[in-house]
């Protein structure tokens, strides 16, 4: 089995949904087909660095050199 990865623009998505809508995280972690620690991660990096959530992929260090 594969690791799945999710765009910048789903995981964004996914928390508004969870912020704006009001929708609990385990309905919105069965309708997403994710696990609820996942939303609840993606939660926290968004609320804390809203500008640096959700880089991309591979560690930051790597992407931050010329």
């Amino acid at each position: 089995m594969t690791r799945r990865r999710f765009s910048r623009e789903f995981k964004i998505k996914a928390v508004r949904l969870l912020t704006d809508r009001g929708v609990a995280v385990a309905q919105a972690a069965r309708d997403l087909d994710v696990a609820e620690s996942v939303l609840r991660r993606w939660m926290r990096e968004l609320t804390t660095g809203p500008a640096t959530a959700f880089p991309g992929n591979g560690p930051i260090w790597l992407r931050s050199q010329p």
